[in-house]
């Protein structure tokens, strides 16, 4: 019996490639620098060509853009930067023109602290119904002096901030994004009213920023092991009292409710970094979410033995509870699998970044390796997850200089970690102005490394061997194969790792010589003209 059954005509939140769009760097319509909806909808006929099923928009909501738009001001809006309510109809209108369908970002742990809400709660009394929006609370010490509990930021300091008359506000992130608190039943009541608000403009569903961290223990007591986890939690041991607590379930089912309520098949995807697999297929149970992110395959790199286990645990977690598996490789929080793989770079120094002080990846290697890693990756049962920009092949940018730096993380640090803004670098459209075809006036929020310009999509569309043919080369044959409603089962986990979906052999080699192809037809290989599998490729072949 295969190790994973075939789910023939699935929904496409089970099967479908979604790809990832970050607003800001995708396409500049307006030449103002920034990203914008008009820009998204032009270049939307792109996307459909590359053959993708869905996109997914980072937040594009009015924020002060303290944490690149997840610090929201207000959840019933588009930013100025990016456009208006308008402009995102239109963009809708015209990914469901071309078969696309729209999920956009939630972020619910936490909003900005110029939302409103939070406004309310610093001009109010203590123990207010206003401040009970939020996580308020007195501090320790002989005068309130130190924090109410060891809790730290993600982006690195304690997680507590003290405000004039006293008392401190809970931020898991940046202080400019405190948490909401999810036991008040207003806040629940309100996310519900902005879940019906995007529905009702046609989403096609929600990725969920940080679900995981929604429900804190009441009480909110010390974090146990602190001082070996920081922020963090360690797999195998007690949760911490800010991370994976039952109470977030509820919360879900209500929501889940009401994306059945809508017409159509509409999904929920959460950023749950949840492990082991296991405890996580308790976030996508029948009534909960649809999927969620697939950390554990994130995190895997490009070892074998690491990338087997990975894969094994997927199935068996999400298939026990009716769930997809998602793969993903990308996205705007980690290192380009492109420059990833070029070095050794786990998962603290892929979110971290690397900045020109750090060693460098080998681009070069990183390449082939990122190219076969795709392939592999799309050749896989369940729904896949594309990051803007990796269909061309682009490496991270390391070198940016301090004073371009925009993540919150390296201004937390002071330096000592330079963050994500590497991998949200604008995309390169056409070889030409200094942001190539990013917009027309060559202004970039962030700067693009002189290598972008050869890998621009105009340079690639006409280039046979290039990674932007690959992977439509790739995605059209995943559709046409059926590969993400296939079946699982390995054929040998060896220095040749291969598997088999629907009557296509998939081999990756693993060593260092080449060896012979396995018989049958050569559909697509990460590498071209060989006559052997050469080291680190992939190919796809029909038995």
């Amino acid at each position: 019996m295969p190790l994973h059954q075939a789910a023939v005509g699935s929904q496409w939140w089970k099967s479908g490639v979604i790809y990832q769009i970050y607003p800001r760097s995708f396409a500049d319509a307006n030449n103002d620098g920034m990203g914008d909806l008009p820009g998204i909808t032009q270049r939307l006929p792109k996307l459909k060509e590359l053959g993708v099923d869905a996109v997914w928009l980072s937040p594009f909501y009015t924020s002060p853009q303290k944490d690149a738009g997840y610090d929201v001001a207000n959840y019933r809006d588009v930013d100025p930067l990016f456009g208006t309510l308008e402009d995102f109809d239109q963009m809708v209108d015209r990914a469901h023109e071309l078969g696309l369908r729209v999920m956009i970002d939630l972020v619910p742990n936490h909003s900005s602290d110029q939302h409103v809400w939070f406004q309310n709660a610093l001009n109010s009394e203590k123990g207010s119904k206003e401040r009970s929006y939020y996580h308020f609370k007195d501090g320790k010490g002989e005068n309130g002096e130190l924090p109410p509990n060891n809790w730290q930021s993600m982006f690195g300091g304690p997680a507590w901030t003290r405000i004039e008359d006293g008392q401190w506000y809970c931020h898991l992130f940046d202080s400019s994004q405190p948490d909401l608190n999810w036991e008040n039943q207003i806040v629940r009541d309100e996310f519900e009213d902005i879940l019906k608000f995007w529905l009702d403009r046609g989403v096609d569903g929600f990725r969920v920023d940080q679900p995981h961290a929604m429900g804190k223990e009441p009480g909110l007591p010390d974090h146990p092991y602190v001082d070996e986890a920081g922020a963090g939690f360690i797999e195998g041991r007690e949760n911490p009292p800010m991370w994976f607590q039952d109470s977030v379930h509820e919360i879900f089912r209500s929501w889940r409710k009401i994306l059945e309520s809508y017409p159509g098949e509409r999904a929920m995807c959460g950023e749950a970094y949840v492990l082991p697999l296991s405890f996580m297929a308790q976030w996508v149970r029948s009534d909960e979410f649809h999927q969620t992110f697939n950390f554990r395959f994130l995190d895997a790199g490009w070892d074998k033995d690491t990338l087997v286990a990975a894969i094994d645990e997927s199935f068996e977690a999400f298939d026990g509870v009716g769930a997809p598996s998602t793969w993903v490789l990308n996205n705007h929080d980690v290192m380009r699998h492109a420059s990833r793989f070029g070095g050794d770079y786990g998962r603290t120094t892929a979110s971290d970044g690397v900045g020109p002080e750090n060693p460098q990846p080998n681009n070069e290697l990183g390449i082939i390796k990122a190219r076969a890693a795709t392939l592999f990756m799309l050749a896989l049962p369940g729904a896949s997850y594309l990051y803007q920009g990796e269909e061309l092949g682009l490496p991270e940018h390391t070198t940016i200089q301090p004073e371009f730096r925009q993540d919150p993380t390296f201004f937390r640090t002071s330096g000592q970690r330079v963050g994500r803004d590497g991998c949200r670098v604008p995309l390169p459209w056409e070889d030409g102005n200094e942001s190539n075809g990013f917009n027309e006036s060559g202004k970039s929020w962030l700067p693009q490394p002189q290598s972008y310009a050869a890998l621009s999509r105009d340079s690639q569309e006409t280039d046979s061997k290039s990674t932007l043919n690959l992977y439509k080369a790739a995605l059209k044959l995943r559709a046409d194969l059926a590969l993400g409603e296939g079946s699982f089962d390995w054929v040998s986990t060896s220095e040749s790792l291969s598997f088999v979906n629907n009557g296509i052999l998939v081999v990756h080699n693993f060593s260092n010589e080449s060896i012979p192809f396995p018989d049958g037809e050569v559909l697509l290989t990460s590498s071209y003209g060989q006559t052997r599998l050469l080291p680190n490729t992939t190919a796809w072949i029909r038995l």
